[in-house]
């Protein structure tokens, strides 16, 4: 397994356990090992609607732009028309991609 960025976009799928030490067990870290450049994932449980704006968005900035880059142009977007950080903020970006 080698992709570029893996994008988990269910509820809560960045949590894991605090395991050994200060290490955080979950999906992220198993698709970094397995070497993915990266992996999105959520925080807590998301709205769907939103959701799917946000994907849509993000995907949309990724053939142009870094998946940070993305991520975060896809978030201000959606910061207008939801404004709670509910909405927008569950999703966060783990790994260095390299471009």
């Amino acid at each position: 397994m080698n992709p570029r960025l893996v994008v988990l976009s269910a509820c809560q799928s960045g949590i894991g356990r605090v395991e050994g030490g200060d290490e955080v067990q979950g999906l992220n870290r198993a698709f970094i090992y397995a070497g993915a450049g990266g992996v999105v994932a959520s925080l807590w449980s998301v709205s769907d609607r939103s959701t799917f704006e946000l994907m849509d968005y993000f995907y949309g900035g990724l053939g142009a732009k870094s998946p940070a880059e993305a991520l975060r142009e896809a978030q201000i977007k959606l910061m207008k028309e939801y404004p709670s950080p509910y909405y927008w903020a569950p999703f966060y970006l783990t790994g260095g991609i390299s471009e």
